[in-house]
């Protein structure tokens, strides 16, 4: 081919690919690579097309053979550098980055993507002076600023990250991403109106951006007085957004009785409240009947990262994998069952479940609420949870309550020994809520104080993140004397590092008092394990029924209040018998090994048996002793 020819088959290219016709483009630079196999550009522009579509190994591979024959251009070698990075290869991706920066040091780009690869190895701290260089070199990099801020939040920084995305804004009113980057921001931080307004503003630019639907639509469970058929109307409307799955079919062996491949997608198969939930039934689960497989998606992996890993016959980490390499892995592994533990949490793969992954999709654990998404087949639940029929109207999955409760915990390995009841040395008793405090509503602050004025020299003690900075601790004092909260009365503790010293705090609490609407769930069983009942709110949704679950399933049903008046009549009765709260911290502990909670065992039979009927239905087995239609009779 002569080389007018082979430069006018290039522009046309890229002619093609600039106007966004991939195809033709990948057509053209294809029939270039076979009659110029060294040319550069060629290369060059087929790896970043492939890397806009997510082709990220053929990226990597078409870039790297550019790079060999140019290194010096900087715009390949960062693309390169991007393309190791999602591919795991972090060294390589580490070196190229570098590189790229060493050779431009006044880079803003450069120091930006390259805090982009430190930040999924989990090297937060020096992610973060990569950004730092890029807006000094940059004070206008709305989208540096708005990066800046993401790595800040998850070093648990969230204040300054809020201070970032302002930034952003302030650089480029019109920075969508900024806007995006606040609300999340604000919702870290507890400010919960504010980031479902700040949500819904950047929704209005960019109505198909579903990640921050789901936020939102997370972030609307921790507001006061929203009613079920909104909250679902809200759910519904994302269903329709992410659309239906493809047209897909599946080369499975219809066997009701085989072994089945079955994979759980989740960022927080790591120290995360998830992974007690979760690990106890997987190491649980009949290796005969089930071969596992562990999708995570997040940048920290640790020793729980390790022992789940250990479990498993395939562990991947989808981290900072395009949406189309992660689909096109799951495809090629073929799970019968896949299992969303996210739901709308953040760093969820739900667009991607929507396209229909496997045959069976199944959703549980993160999220207390349908996903509404139309490919999603069941979700596994209990009855007090999730009771029979009202909830089903509310949930576009098939509801499965599949044991008395759905939860399996494992506690803490280096959880402390049960502390004496606090009150005795005190003098006075202490109540504690130590759930995220997003979930600490004005109108239970309005309780709580009911509950102080009604138990004379009582206390209340708040645990969570914040609670170092002036700033936070002045604005929950002024909620406090809005919600007629004595300010005086209440020690506010801020997060603690490691999970022992956590739970060594509820040596310090008589009581706890779970939040409302939105219950805590881990909490509920932290408290628990330490000794310390636990007093619930119970409402008409999911969120605000998990905490009737667990103290049912622990014996103290008790415990549950069916509205405020009984909420303050159950903490001040418990409050006034020491005696009664010293026999309890010395027997919870006993009542939660004996019951279904730690039945690790026994749960993980009944998920698996709830996970094979899911599977019986979708070979058409509806009469089988034990499908889905009989566990839901059963459950009647």
């Amino acid at each position: 081919m002569s080389p007018a020819k082979v430069q006018s088959l290039l522009q046309s290219a890229l002619s093609h690919h600039k106007a966004g016709r991939l195809a033709e483009a990948e057509r053209l630079y294809r029939q270039l690579r076979a009659a110029v196999p060294n040319s550069f550009d060629a290369l060059h522009l087929s790896g970043l097309l492939a890397q806009q579509e997510g082709r990220t190994a053929d990226a990597a591979g078409l870039l790297g053979r550019a790079h060999a024959l140019n290194p010096a251009h900087r715009g390949c070698e960062t693309r390169l550098g991007l393309a190791c990075n999602a591919l795991g290869r972090f060294e390589q991706a580490e070196a190229h980055l570098r590189h790229a920066v060493q050779t431009a040091p006044d880079s803003h780009e450069g120091w930006d993507f390259l805090a982009y690869c430190l930040k999924t190895q989990n090297r937060l701290l020096e992610a973060i002076e990569c950004h730092k260089k890029a807006v000094a070199l940059a004070p206008a990099f709305a989208t540096g600023w708005y990066n800046y801020g993401l790595t800040l939040s998850l070093a648990g920084r969230s204040f300054e990250a809020l201070g970032c995305h302002e930034r952003a804004i302030a650089a480029d009113p019109d920075c969508a991403l900024g806007r995006f980057g606040r609300a999340q921001a604000l919702q870290q931080t507890h400010r919960i109106p504010e980031a479902v307004e700040d949500y819904g503003r950047f929704l209005a630019l960019q109505p198909r951006h579903h990640e921050a639907r789901s936020y939102r639509l997370f972030a609307l469970h921790y507001l006061d007085g929203i009613a079920p058929e909104k909250l679902h109307a809200e759910h519904l409307a994302y269903g329709r957004a992410v659309g239906g799955p493809v047209p897909r079919e599946f080369a499975h062996a219809v066997d009701p009785a085989r072994r089945l491949r079955v994979a759980f997608l989740s960022p927080d198969l790591r120290a995360h409240s998830c992974a007690h939930f979760v690990e106890p039934l997987v190491r649980h689960l009949d290796r005969g009947s089930f071969e596992i497989y562990l999708y995570h998606d997040h940048f920290r992996e640790d020793a729980v990262s390790a022992r789940l890993r250990e479990q498993a016959t395939v562990w991947r980490n989808f981290v900072g994998q395009p949406a189309a390499a992660v689909e096109q892995r799951i495809l090629a592994d073929a799970p019968d069952i896949l299992i969303d533990l996210a739901g709308h949490t953040g760093l969820n793969r739900l667009p991607l479940l929507a396209r229909r992954l496997a045959p069976v999709q199944v959703t549980y654990l993160g999220y207390p609420n349908t996903t509404a998404v139309e490919a999603i087949d069941y979700r596994l639940t209990d009855a007090t949870s999730d009771p029979a029929p009202e909830a089903d109207e509310f949930a576009t999955e098939t509801l499965v309550r599949f044991a008395p409760t759905a939860w399996s915990y494992e506690p803490q390995a280096d959880a402390p020994e049960v502390a004496p009841a606090p009150c005795f040395n005190a003098g006075h008793v202490t109540f504690g809520c130590f759930n995220n405090l997003a979930k600490v509503t004005d109108r239970m602050l309005a309780v709580w104080g009911r509950i102080l004025q009604a138990t004379p020299d009582s206390r209340l003690r708040l645990k969570g993140q914040g609670f170092s900075d002036p700033q936070v601790r002045a604005r929950y004092v002024e909620r406090f004397a809005r919600a007629g909260l004595p300010a005086d009365r209440v020690d506010l503790v801020e997060r603690t590092a490691g999970a022992a010293d956590h739970l060594a705090v509820y040596g310090e609490v008589d009581i706890a008092l779970d939040t409302a609407p939105y219950h805590g769930t881990t909490t509920t069983c932290e408290a628990l394990w330490m000794g310390v009942p636990v007093v619930t709110l119970v409402g008409r949704q999911h969120m605000s029924r998990v905490g009737a679950s667990l103290l049912t399933a622990v014996g103290h049903p008790e415990w549950c209040a069916a509205d405020e008046a009984a909420y303050v009549q159950i903490a001040t009765d418990l409050a006034r018998d020491h005696f009664a709260l010293a026999q309890l911290r010395a027997t919870l502990r006993d009542a939660m090994l004996g019951s279904a909670l730690l039945d690790h065992g026994g749960q993980a039979a009944r998920f698996g048996a709830a996970l094979r009927a899911c599977w019986q239905d979708w070979c058409g087995t509806k009469s089988h002793a034990t499908s889905v239609g009989q566990l839901l009779r059963n459950d009647e």
